[in-house]
This record gives C-alpha cells, structure tokens and sequence, in this order.
C-alpha cells in the first residue's frame, strides 16, 4: 500500500509539473506570439524579393504540436518574373514550424515547412529565364541571430507541381499527395531523401504524353553538389503501378543540363512497359495484363537545353509471358519477344524508333510469330509482319473491339506491311504503302454493331498487293441472303485507315437468294440506339464512300410480294448513283428488261429513272405482287390475260423507300392480250344494255394504249375494246384516275337496235345508222372509287352533232355535184344530264 501510494504522488506531481510547465510555455509564447511574427515576417522579407499575398498570419500551438507554427491561410506567392502577375505558389495552408523548448531560449530556427491544397508553378521562359528566381542573394548578411530558415524538412500534402519548360517544350504536372523531403543542409551540399506517394497526371515531350494517370511510390535520396554543382542521384526505388524502377546517375547544372542515369525495371509487366510510351501509343493497350517473365532497363545521357535532347535507349522483352484482358477469357501464352526503344542518332522525335523483334506466341492452341517497328514519331512510319492462324473468335475477344460483338472461325494470315502514315494520307491513291501477303477465312460468322443482321460461314481468300485486294472465292451468308464474288478490291487500304476515301469494287457477284425484306430492314439494318422514335419498316442508304462495278447473277430475289428469278446484269455505283445498262429476270409468269439509274445523292430525296420492257406478264398476278398499286377499284380479281409494255418514268422516295407520288412521272405503252374483266362493278351498270352474264365476264382479244402519269393522275387517251359482248362488241375508253381514287372517264358504247331495250325514252335519243342497224351511246363515269355515277356525256354528243351536221353539209354539196351520197346516220336532239340508275 505505501509503494502505490508513493507511486501516486510521483505521478501526479509529474502531471502537475508538466502542466505547469507546458502552461507557462503556452503562457509565454502567447505573450510573444506579435512579436514572434513579427520577426517571422521581418525574416522572411530579407529572404524573398517577390510579392506575397497573405489572407492572415497567426500562431499556432496546436496544429502542428508539439512543435509551434506560424500559420499562414490563403498564401499567394508571385512569381520571380519582372511585371507578371502569376503565381509561383498558391496554398490554402502553410506552416512555418520551430520547437517549443528553443522559443523558451529565446531563439526563433524555423526547422520545417508544411504545404497543403496548394499549387507550385515552375516555368522556364522562351527567352531561357525561369520564373523561381525569388530568394535574395545576400540575405545571410544581414540576418537575425535570433531569428533564421534553418529548414530541416518540408512536407507537402495534396499539393500540385507543375513544370513547364517553353523551350524544350516539355510539361510536367504531378499531384503530391503526402510527400516528406528530409533535407541536409551545409555550405558544401544539399542532402536529400523523399519519401511520399502521388500521381503522375502527365508528362508531355514534344507531342508524345507519357505516365497519364499513374500512381506513383517515392523513395529516393541525391545530394546537391552546390560547389561542382552536380545532383548525385543514388539508387532510388520508383514504384509505378505494380513495377518498381530502380534509378541511380548524376545531373551536371553547371553549364547545359548534363544527364547520365540509369535506369532497371523490377518486377516490370507489359503493363508497366506500356506506361513509358507515349500515350497515343499505350492509351488502346493500358487495360491488359501480363504474366511471366518481362524485363526492363535503358540509359538516359547527354545534354539537356533548347536545341539538345540527352541519348534515350531502353531494352525490354519478354520470355515464356502472358498476355491478356482482366474482362475476358481469352490470353495469349507463351510470349516471347525482344524489343527495344531509342530516341535515335539526333536525339528527337523524327528519329525515334520502337521496335519488336521475332514476336512469337499461341493463341487458343494455334502459334503466330511476327515483327513490329514504329519510327519517326514526327511522321510515322509503320512496318510489321504477322504469320500464323488465328482463331477469330478468341482474337476478338482479346481485342475487345467496341463495333465487333462477336465471331468464330479461323483465319489464315500471313501479311506483311509498310508505309508512312503522313505520305499515306496526303497521297492515298499513290500506292505509299506496300502491302503483301493474304488471308484465308474458314467458316467465320461475325456479329457487328452497326449491322444487326449476322454475316455466317464466310469463306475465300484476299491477297494483298500495296492498297487492293484481290478477292477469290468468298462466299458467305448476310441474314437469310447469300453471296459469291470474285474480283478487286481497289483502295481497301486507304477505306479501312482514312476518313472519307472511296473502296472500288469490280466483281463478278453470284447469289443463289437474296432477300430484301431483310437487307432492307430498319429494324435489321440498325443499333437499337440509332434507331428512331417511330420505327419504319426500311432504310435506304448508299455511302458515298462505296463505288462498284459489279457482273450480278441471282437465282431468287424476294421483296414484299415481289419474286423474281434468273436476275442477270451489269450494276455500276458511283457517288451514291447505281446505272445499269441491262438487267433482265423473269418474274410474274413472263420477263422484265430494265435499264437506268437511282441517284441517292439526296438521302430524303431518292430518284429511281428506268426504263423497262415487260414481256407477256400475267396481269392478276401483277395486281397482286403489286398489291394493287394502292387503290380499291380495279383488283386482281377482276383481271386475268397477258401483258406487253414498255415504260419509262421517274419515282421518288424518301429514305424509308416511301413513295413521293406528287413528283412521279410515266409513261406506259402497254398491250393486253388475252384479256378478260371479271365483275367489274362499273361494267355491272351497264346492264341495261348489255346482258349481266356478258358483264359478268368481260373477253377482249387484245388492248392496247399509250398511259401518262403526271401530278397523281393517270391519263388514258381514247382507246378502243373489242370484246366477246354481244350489244357491244367495240367499247371506246378514255380519261383520267387520280391516286386519290378520283375517276373521269369517257365512254362510247356502240349498241344494236335489234337488241335495244323496248323504252328508248328511258335513255334519250341515241344516234343510229340505218344501213348498219346499230346506234352510239355516248357516256361519262365520275366520282370515287365508291361513289360514282354514269350519265350522259353532253359535251360529247354536241360535239359529234356538230361533226355530224358539217358532214351532211358537206355531202349535200359533193350531192349537187353530181357525187353519190354516202349511207349517213340519223342524228336527233338527246335528253341532257340524265343520269343512269341501273340496277
């Protein structure tokens, strides 16, 4: 009991003591808190010679305990450039900190610096000035004893660096997120050691970006040479990612720059390599994985100024590695490779070269080898070569390609290529690149983005030579649709790798089907994202990117109702217009001849201009496939024989392949033979003078007329129809039908008496031919498809009356001239506007 009770005591007079003690320590510090910023900033001024800004200054015993600080809140700090009003440095916090005990000894020794949220700018001007130049020179010579920058170590936290040389043309901008540099301070030297992590946002040389993103680990140590004024870098430890590099060298500033480091990659991936190339090199490639073996080490030597660039030369390679995608299955194994990079003999980017030698690996069991060389950064030069077979399917999956879902199959490639992308671009046509080899596919199927509908079982080979591929034997599916074609294709090279440049197809094209339903179809043919509000039924698009010469030879070709076979012809496109010269098919029971073109350089606008020969078509069925030309009137149940026409005419449509009526134009020379009009219901009307079972199926040997279609309307001219009617064996026919079903028709319907109805009044007086015993009825038939009438036709018969009676007049003389007269018919006065309600 007495030892814990001494304990106690002990105890509790060292609490007391220490608060004692730390009481008048806070005590005294806060009495000498004015004075000790006012020496902080009198200090200070001696020492820098720009401008700083300063929200406020206060003492601090507690932010940074048990050390005292001097805080200062909103700093901006100028930079060292005569005029500007840049900023050198900006933080939110800075902290000036000294210790507690020599603040009692009355001895101000600021020992270190604390930096958060803030930002360094350094700059290094076109003209070579830099922009840090702020610390005077002679400020030892007049310093306080008691008060002095004696720093030991700074600390940054969340603090962006930013180095920008205008004169290399080199940007440097790193994020610290804890850095600590502990620092050595003697008249001879600097001695440092960092320690802290952060990341690298880029690193820009010239035009290529390196280390975008990644993190970074720092553990280094250099020593500052102030009298030889060299930086001894000693082996230093840069974790980068999942790879640590090791450096170790000298930098010589007493002159130009002078670098000569060294540099050793440990435990280095394909990953980590990527990481130190450019980044429009690394930036597709930066999501793969490796396993095995990968090494890594190169030099950095020379001089460092505006118009020299130290010596680059870096080493890697690979043995027995692995290479693959972290999302997927698929992996290449057994990697083996040598590869080196080198900024070349003039230092810079024009001769810089990236190369990878006898590249060997397996791919789903199937071995490829091949070389790779990237020179000229400044204007590219690519070369590679690649031989092997390549599992389709699994390649896509490694390569994730965003417009490529899927595939399967197997390729055999063996392709060599070269070139410069700059020449290439400038002059695509020019065969700048020399392209070789050929690939052979084995049952591949593919599924793309942009193209809903599979392409399955494609075979045939493709030999490269410069920018064409010869095409031999390639045959596959597209949906329901199959395909066969040999030939060139010319500029592939430049289609596939330029903006706007045309591919060239001359081919022969064989199909054994080709189903146009499908080909055509929006909801087939497009992204489920592209597609448009309210959905259409097709899409019609030619790229202008697309040209061809093609032979074509199709078996059947289906479109709605549409069949056709034994399609043959020549095809040409050419800035969106397809000419044809000839295409035949047989199709509807008989045969078509087309020649024309369609011009689709108007996407909304689509011109189709032909002209064509059908030859002894069935005419129901062209009704039906036809699907009766959208009208209600005339069907292709109330027709049956062949027809004979020749038509020339201009359609338009839209996109959607709807039809712009208002603009077509035709016309039509046509022949019906054979023909037959089978309950026709204007035909029924006529009942009254012709006998319903004759009506009922209407017989004419043949029918032949000129058509014209203008503005919506169909124009008939008068034709005449001899039929098997018994009252009526000669039926005259002219007018016009407009496609909103609105009908003018004429008609003249010889009738004979013998078989006229018992009340002619019922139908007014008719004009009548004794000698021939038969009389002309003169009728019009207007209206709607499902409201018109039949009545006489007025204007018709004034006219053939006053015809009639020049006639007679005309005989009478030729009578008093002694001539014979000719037998005449009797013409009398008819009941206008009668119209007929027959039942």
């Amino acid at each position: 009991m007495v030892k814990k009770r001494v304990v106690k005591k002990m105890l509790f007079y060292t609490i007391a003591a220490f608060v004692a003690v730390a009481s008048i320590a806070f005590g005294l510090v806060y009495a000498y808190q004015d004075k000790i910023i006012g020496l902080f900033v009198a200090e200070a001024n001696k020492h820098i010679n720009t401008k700083v800004e300063v929200a406020q200054i206060s003492l601090s015993l507690f932010e940074k305990f048990p050390q005292v600080a001097v805080s200062l809140d909103k700093v901006n700090v100028h930079e060292g450039v005569e005029g500007s009003e840049e900023s050198l440095a900006r933080a939110e916090k800075l902290y000036f900190t000294f210790s507690i005990w020599n603040v009692l000894r009355g001895k101000y020794s600021i020992e270190q610096l604390y930096m958060e949220h803030g930002a360094i700018y350094v700059k290094v001007l076109p003209d070579g000035k830099v922009n840090y130049m702020v610390i005077k020179q002679d400020s030892s010579s007049t310093g306080n004893e008691a008060f002095a920058f004696n720093l030991e170590q700074i600390n940054l936290k969340e603090v962006s660096l930013n180095y920008i040389d205008q004169q290399l043309k080199q940007t440097y901008e790193v994020n610290a997120h804890e850095l600590v540099a502990a620092l050595g301070v003697t008249n001879e030297s600097i001695a440092i050691e960092a320690n802290g992590n952060a990341t690298v946002n880029t690193i820009k040389v010239g035009t290529g970006e390196y280390f975008k993103g990644k993190k970074i680990d720092l553990a280094s140590a250099l020593v500052i040479d102030r009298v030889n004024k060299l930086v001894q870098l000693q082996p230093s430890t840069v974790n980068i990612e999942s790879a640590s590099y090791e450096v170790g060298g000298t930098i010589g500033y007493a002159g130009p720059t002078v670098l000569d480091l060294k540099l050793d990659g440990k435990n280095t991936s394909v990953q980590s390599l990527l990481s130190l190339l450019p980044q429009s090199i690394s930036n597709d490639l930066n999501q793969y994985r490796s396993e095995g073996e990968v090494y890594f080490n190169g030099t950095v030597k020379g001089n460092v100024s505006a118009k020299e660039n130290p010596t680059i030369a870096f080493n890697f390679g690979a043995r027995n590695a692995s290479f693959y995608h972290p999302d997927v299955k698929q992996r290449v194994d057994d990697i083996n490779l040598t590869g080196s990079f080198t900024n070349g003999s003039k230092q810079n980017a024009a001769t810089t070269v990236l190369e990878l030698k006898d590249l060997s690996g397996v791919l789903n069991g199937h071995r490829f080898n091949g070389n790779f060389k990237y020179s000229n950064f400044n204007n590219p030069n690519i070369a590679f070569d690649i031989k092997g077979k390549l599992d389709v399917g699994y390649v896509l999956g490694l390569a994730k390609l965003e417009q490529v879902q899927s595939g399967s199959g197997l390729a055999d490639v063996r392709i060599a290529f070269s070139g410069n992308l700059n020449e290439f671009k400038a002059r695509p046509g020019n065969s700048t690149l020399n392209t070789s080899g050929d690939i052979t596919l084995h049952n591949v199927s593919l599924s793309l983005l942009e193209l809903p509908l599979p392409l399955q079982n494609l075979n045939g080979n493709f030999i490269f030579k410069r920018n064409d591929v010869a095409v031999s034997d390639f045959k596959g599916k597209l949906g329901n649709s199959d395909f066969v074609i040999n030939g060139m294709f010319k500029n592939v090279m430049a289609w596939l790798l330029l903006d706007r440049q045309r591919l060239l197809v001359e081919a022969d094209f064989n199909s054994k089907y080709i189903d146009f339903n499908q080909l055509l179809s929006e909801e087939l043919n497009t992204p489920q994202q592209a597609r448009k509000g309210s959905r259409s039924d097709y899409k019609f698009i030619l790229s202008p990117n697309i040209a061809f010469d093609i032979s074509a030879s199709v078996d059947r070709v289906r479109f709605r109702r549409f069949r056709a076979k034994n399609i043959k012809g020549e095809v040409t496109l050419r800035n969106q217009v397809v000419s044809s010269p000839n295409i035949s098919f047989n199709a509807i029971g008989g045969n078509f001849a087309v020649r024309g073109k369609l011009d689709a350089r108007t996407r909304e606008h689509i011109k189709v201009s032909t002209a064509t020969k059908l030859n002894n078509m069935s005419v129901d069925s062209l009704f039906f496939v036809f699907e009766n030309f959208q009208q209600n009137f005339i069907m292709d149940r109330h027709l049956r024989g062949q027809l004979t026409a020749n038509i020339v005419s201009d359609i338009y449509f839209d996109s959607q392949l709807n039809a712009k009526t208002d603009l077509l134009q035709a016309e039509i020379v046509a022949t019906v033979r054979n023909g037959q009009l089978i309950n026709f219901e204007p035909m029924q009307k006529m009942s009254a003078f012709v006998k319903r079972s004759e009506l009922a199926n209407m017989r004419f040997a043949e029918l032949h007329n000129s058509f014209w279609i203008q503005q919506r309307t169909i124009y008939i001219p008068e034709m005449d129809i001899r039929s098997n009617l018994s009252a009526a064996p000669t039926v005259s026919i002219s007018g016009q039908h407009t496609f909103d079903q609105h009908m003018d028709y004429k008609i003249k319907l010889p009738l004979f008496s013998s078989q006229r109805p018992d009340k002619d009044a019922a139908f007014g007086i008719v004009a009548s031919d004794p000698g021939a015993g038969n009389s002309s009825l003169f009728l019009t038939l207007k209206g709607k498809e499902s409201d018109f009438k039949i009545a006489y036709d007025d204007d018709r018969v004034r006219q053939k009356i006053k015809t009639d009676l020049k006639q007679e007049g005309q005989e009478l003389k030729d009578l008093l001239r002694g001539k014979k007269p000719k037998d005449k018919e009797k013409k009398v006065e008819l009941q206008e506007g009668e119209y007929f309600d027959f039942n």
